[in-house]
């Protein structure tokens, strides 16, 4: 699995040779660690699709030890989709450290669930494709801190070890359709 030359491109070409596993849509899931450009890969997939919605599963943690609970989250959202119905999601308040708005999907179209873990085997099912994206630790700490400021930095060590132990005990770059060294 090779760094395709243009990611969001071969992304949509796999859709096109795949049935709809997500109700009427695609589910496409840009995981990998913080940094490794998820958000941009995501964005230009839906630039490419008018039918797309980009759901950021950082919106979906409950706060920065949050990731043992986001498959809960993903799998409440996608369940109802894949049986043809809405799903919904609760966003995250980062500034307010507690929950706000709830969000509704429509089914049909394509998801682009992005994020770290934003894939995991309860959601395989409805999963048309999984992209893994990955950089040099260092280029990710500095994307990142560049990214979400100073605020970010105190809790960059915790928040990529979490990383390593759920990307370890899922095996995600190991599920990965489309890999991209960024």
């Amino acid at each position: 699995m090779a760094t395709p030359s243009d990611p969001a491109a071969d992304v949509l070409a796999l859709l096109d040779d795949r049935r709809p596993a997500l109700g009427g849509g695609h589910l496409v899931c840009v995981d990998g660690p913080a940094g490794s450009g998820k958000t941009t890969l995501a964005d230009r997939i839906a630039e490419r699709r008018r039918d797309a919605v980009v759901v950021h599963t950082d919106e979906l943690l409950e706060g920065w030890r949050g990731l043992p609970g986001l498959a809960r989250a993903v799998g409440a959202l996608v369940e109802p989709l894949g049986s043809g119905r809405p799903g919904r999601w609760r966003r995250w308040d980062w500034h307010a450290s507690r929950w706000a708005e709830w969000h509704e999907v429509a089914p049909g179209g394509l998801l682009v669930l992005e994020g770290v873990g934003s894939w995991s085997p309860a959601i395989a099912p409805w999963v048309s494709a999984l992209v893994w994206l990955e950089a040099p630790r260092d280029v990710r700490r500095e994307r990142g801190l560049s990214r979400d400021g100073e605020a970010f930095a105190p809790y960059w060590d915790q928040w990529a070890a979490d990383e390593v132990v759920l990307f370890d005990a899922l095996s995600t770059r190991d599920h990965a359709d489309i890999v991209v060294a960024t």
